[in-house]
């Protein structure tokens, strides 16, 4: 018996990396899994469909169930036709989990038009897209059962780029930032629902990482020592995420890492400055700056990604 027994899930960008860790895991579990993935460069360049059909065959050889796709989920068409293809084949859709996604780092002075347009696409609104057609179908499955919850789940892919900033990546930390706000945004709208939705920030070597200078450096797997970079160290929580023991978890945003789940908070108020009943002026700021700015007397130590 598996975690996820009965139930569908789809896996974008599942072709490699994180996905592909995700795709099988998930399988493993018991689920019925669409494999999707348009076997696009790291940059978003060009098509393949062998790593999307590669995890199906290790899926089918394994005893699992999956079915390719290869459908653009940054468009309308394509994240509604991978929904649809769900549904079609195994008359249900129960996970979603968002994952594809390019790299094209520039600084804001050289960004062009097209890198900024291009990541925007393909992480923000490919995870909107296909949240949108899964949630629609979910609104509908409990209107036909009485607005009885449905029980779906959302499990999204944030970064740390989005949580802190990273320089060089304007369209990628700006995307991931939207992505856990979206996170948030869902999870209210659909709780009504019985659906959740949730977000993990993953630190893993990927080929989104192979490029990141000095990445390479300290993500070397040792011989004989636990490998705390694999990207299939990212599938349980992800599984966890999917299943009915985390039914009461929604909005939430993980960092995962090795052998480490950091749930975080963000934008949580710091410091309260009063002007008193008054409109402020600039000079009251200037006097009250070194308290506005006073050191927290409390917050998280959770360590973050050093390069």
């Amino acid at each position: 018996m598996g975690w996820l027994d009965g139930k569908v899930a789809i896996v974008t960008g599942a072709g490699r990396g994180i996905g592909r860790g995700e795709a099988i895991l998930l399988a493993a579990e018991g689920a019925r899994v669409v494999v999707n993935d348009l076997g696009t460069a790291r940059e978003g360049d060009g098509t393949d469909r062998s790593p999307a059909q590669s995890v199906v065959d290790e899926i089918t050889a394994a005893g699992g169930e999956a079915v390719a796709t290869y459908d653009d989920v940054s468009t309308w068409k394509g994240a509604e036709a991978t929904v649809a293809r769900a549904v079609e084949t195994y008359g249900r859709l129960d996970v979603l989990v968002n994952n594809a996604g390019i790299l094209r780092d520039a600084m804001s002075f050289s960004m062009t038009e097209e890198q900024w347009d291009d990541v925007i696409r393909v992480h923000l609104k490919g995870h909107f897209a296909t949240s949108h057609f899964a949630c629609r179908y979910w609104r509908g499955q409990s209107k036909v059962a009485g607005d009885a919850p449905v029980g779906g789940r959302i499990v999204n892919t944030a970064s740390e780029s989005g949580l802190f900033g990273m320089a060089g990546q304007a369209n990628y930390s700006a995307a991931k930032a939207g992505i856990a706000s979206l996170t948030i945004v869902l999870a209210r709208e659909m709780r009504k629902y019985g659906v959740t939705v949730n977000a993990i920030a993953p630190r893993a070597r990927t080929r989104m990482t192979s490029g990141v200078p000095g990445a390479d450096e300290f993500m070397i797997a040792k011989p004989g020592e636990y490998d705390e970079w694999s990207p299939d160290n990212v599938a349980p929580v992800v599984g966890f995420l999917a299943s009915e023991a985390a039914a009461d978890v929604s909005g939430q945003i993980f960092v995962v890492w090795g052998s480490h789940v950091y749930l975080m908070r963000g934008w949580s108020l710091v410091h309260d400055f009063d002007a008193g009943a008054r409109r402020w002026a600039i000079g009251d700021l200037v006097a009250g700056k070194a308290d506005l700015f006073a050191p927290a007397p409390r917050g998280s130590k959770i360590p973050v990604m050093g390069f």
